[in-house]
């Protein structure tokens, strides 16, 4: 029984211990998820007033033409998918990967139909073992990315749609909501067709524009793509983080409550052998008298 009490004692500490990791993983993950949601809120201004100007002069000049606005027949398809370098984030790797594989096995019979641009380690990994085609990958982000560490990976796969190597890029995240909900998100990013449609572009202004409408769409429309996936990196930063508070925030709970058990079970033990001390001694001076 008492090697039984010291087992219990040593669980009890290796519990303790761990909930202390946990713990401090949770207060740290909530501080930088703070400063990823502040910077993915800033970012959006920028991205918003680049899709109204890029909009504007769509909208505002006849037969305007560029490739990454016009659609075509797909023969292949691009992917640009965010996971991240590390894990204990609850199923925010596994959410948005499942999410791909599901629609990439549903669109495509062949690796000839599609290529892959991969962000984080952990799904370069997962995509690798299956033998996914991969392009191009980034790893070891920080947790607040700047556009220099992913520009050349947005760059390759905007240019690769204008130079015709695919014919639709799709970029994949997980879009957050909030710290405990996070949605796996795949969206179309090209070809823009639909970006000088916009109705309240009707009654603008009318600008001349040097050298040309064209040339200027021909600058803005790579930056304006970049910026979406830019965005969507810090979308997935904050989601990742998030997930990260929820999933160790969990763990520190059931640390907890493992705790309380595992006490629980000491005292009954502890009291059991105490029990066991006092009836040997009862019997014990019984047989003498």
């Amino acid at each position: 029984m008492a090697r039984s009490m010291r087992d219990i004692k040593r669980q009890i500490k290796s519990v303790q211990n761990t909930r202390q990791i946990t713990k401090a993983m949770e207060m740290v993950a909530a501080s930088k998820l703070r400063k990823a949601q502040e910077k993915a809120i800033a970012a959006r201004p920028y991205a918003e007033k680049l899709k109204e100007v890029v909009s504007s002069i769509a909208a505002g000049t006849e037969g305007v033409q560029h490739p990454m606005l016009v659609s075509r027949p797909v023969k292949k398809t691009g992917y640009l998918i965010v996971t991240s370098d590390r894990g204990l984030a609850g199923g925010y790797n596994a959410n948005i990967l499942r999410k791909v594989t599901m629609l990439i096995a549903e669109k495509h019979k062949s690796k000839d139909e599609y290529a892959l641009f991969v962000i984080g380690r952990k799904g370069r990994d997962f995509l690798r073992r299956r033998e996914y085609p991969i392009v191009q990958e980034v790893t070891e982000l920080s947790d607040a990315p700047k556009f220099a560490d992913i520009k050349s990976i947005a760059n390759s796969a905007v240019q690769q749609f204008v130079d015709g190597t695919y014919d639709e890029l799709y970029v994949c995240y997980n879009q957050f909501v909030n710290a405990i909900t996070q949605i796996p998100t795949v969206e179309r990013l090209l070809p823009m067709d639909g970006v000088g449609n916009l109705e309240h572009h009707e009654a603008s202004a009318n600008y001349e524009y040097e050298p040309s409408p064209e040339g200027v769409l021909e600058v803005l429309l790579p930056k304006y793509a970049e910026t979406l996936i830019y965005s969507a990196i810090l979308d997935g930063k904050a989601s990742e983080l998030g997930a990260k508070m929820t999933a160790m925030g969990s763990a520190t709970k059931n640390a907890s409550k493992m705790i309380g058990e595992l006490t629980l079970t000491y005292n009954r033990a502890r009291q059991a052998a105490i029990t066991q001390e006092i009836t040997e001694i009862v019997a014990g001076a019984n047989a003498q008298s």
